[in-house]
């Protein structure tokens, strides 16, 4: 359920913040067909995601324990649905309307949709998803055949909203070929989720899932912020397929981070917001005695390095990976920002982990529950 949450998040970008930047919502009609076409096709491809989701977790439940139970899979498909569902369209509709008055202010949309998209998919979907899977957990008994409907019901809407989004050329052509990106960054987030479960089942570190969503949720925002800010530029500068003279070449760290490029100056600009960032939440979680780590100085600077790295390989991989699918004629905002943002999930699981394990074998065990 938990990469079920974070792959809503992922596919909640809409529309994409670069349509507003070069022009294509200008047009009354241009833009309303915009917004409809991109509502649908976000229903599809959470509908879709939300389904392959509990199949993965009851999969994934289903191996170790040996035991299945008919009624529980059909529970988590049917709230898995539901949820992916209803909190994209809600999502979306704040997008929308996040995206439009950000063009109406003069505000840049690549700065403020993208961090609000993940912020207000995860809140929204942990929400919807405890409401609907307890409201559906209390009729399996009295009323067993809710569950099962609502599940059919929404899956039943999916080819309306395929016949919507088809009408528009530009989401017709995510339509087809956007699905590799978003599943295979299911797939990515689920390791991650393995890693998480793994980690928190030593009752040493369980310390870590206070941290998780702080260092995820950070490092997905910023580096959503440079994709979209670099896929804005390319949009402005060349035409799909043909790179600009700046970004031609290599894409190592120096020249993503220390380049003349104004992509240079925003990286810069983001990596250094990274510290200051998870100082403020460690002492958030701190005050709120949140976590079951006491912020000691060891703690804090492996919990930072940690955090940098992460965001420092996220934004190294972001250049290479927009000016790549840009490259190949694709749209980086469809193709590049769920890889990211699943990459952001797997980098920052792994490297909390491995800081918690760190921390106790240098004999700084704080972090531990029993503390």
């Amino acid at each position: 359920m938990e990469n079920l949450r974070h792959k809503i998040s992922d596919a909640a970008y809409l529309p994409n913040p670069l349509k507003v930047n070069i022009g294509k919502m200008d047009s009354p009609i241009e833009k309303w067909n915009l917004i409809i076409g991109n509502l649908a096709l976000k229903q599809v491809q959470a509908t879709v995601v939300g389904f392959l989701a509990a199949v993965a977790a009851i999969i994934l439940g289903w191996i170790p324990e040996g035991k299945y139970y008919l009624d529980h899979s059909i529970l988590l498909c049917s709230s898995s649905v539901a949820t992916a569902f209803i909190a994209s369209l809600l999502q979306g509709i704040i997008m929308v309307g996040v995206i439009v008055g950000s063009k109406k202010t003069g505000i840049n949309p690549d700065n403020v949709a993208t961090p609000i998209a993940a912020s207000f998919g995860d809140l929204i979907t942990l929400a919807i998803l405890a409401w609907i899977s307890q409201g559906l957990y209390s009729c399996l008994e009295t009323y067993y055949y809710i569950p099962p409907l609502v599940g059919v019901f929404f899956l039943a809407l999916t080819p309306i909203w395929i016949i919507i989004a088809a009408k528009h050329p530009a989401t017709r052509t995510v339509l087809h070929s956007g699905w590799e990106p978003v599943i295979t960054a299911m797939v990515i987030s689920s390791i991650g989720g393995l890693i998480l479960d793994t980690t928190v089942s030593d009752p040493n570190l369980a310390g870590i899932v206070v941290y998780t969503p702080v260092i995820n949720g950070i490092g997905g925002n910023l580096v959503a912020i440079q994709a979209s800010r670099i896929s804005t530029y390319l949009h402005l500068h060349s035409i799909p397929g043909e790179l600009p003279d700046e970004p031609k070449g290599g894409y190592y760290p120096f020249r993503t981070f220390f380049g003349p490029g104004v992509n240079n100056k925003s990286a810069q600009v983001l990596l250094l917001l990274v510290i200051p960032g998870h100082l403020i939440f460690l002492y958030t979680i701190h005050l709120m005695k949140s976590g079951h780590t006491s912020l000691t100085i060891i703690f804090v600077v492996v919990y930072l390095f940690a955090a940098v790295l992460q965001v420092f390989t996220l934004l190294w991989i972001a250049d290479w990976m927009v000016h790549h699918f840009w490259r190949k004629g694709k749209d980086p905002d469809s193709f590049s920002i769920p890889y990211l943002t699943a990459l952001g999930d797997l980098l920052g699981t792994a490297l909390l982990a491995l800081s918690f394990h760190f921390l106790w074998l240098i004999g700084d065990r704080d972090g531990d529950v029993g503390d």
